[in-house]
């Protein structure tokens, strides 16, 4: 679910942006004195404006490696020899 919002979020963002493109297309003259001026305050605005992206992604990470060190024991335990098995959790999907 995260992914798809993502997923929608950076359709909306690019189509927006290539909307802007076409209608500031009237400033392509001036790109040179633009970012020469406002060139720093265009990168900190960018920078900020990407961080909760940036948040977003750290945090889905999270939620996606969630108990991956309980199975990746179970198959060191596995490859080492000692056949322990693993308790899944309740209501697994994948559960045999």
């Amino acid at each position: 679910m995260i992914a798809n919002a993502m997923l929608i979020a950076l359709a909306l963002l690019l189509a927006c942006l290539f909307w802007l493109m076409g209608e500031l297309k009237f400033l392509v003259p001036y790109k040179r004195l633009i970012f020469h001026q406002y060139g720093t305050m265009l990168l900190a605005w960018s920078a900020s404006s990407s961080e909760p992206l940036r948040r977003d992604l750290l945090d889905s990470a999270q939620v996606f490696l969630k108990d991956t060190g309980r199975k990746l024991r179970h198959i060191d335990n596995q490859a080492s020899g000692s056949h322990t098995s693993m308790p899944l959790p309740d209501g697994d999907w994948n559960a045999r």
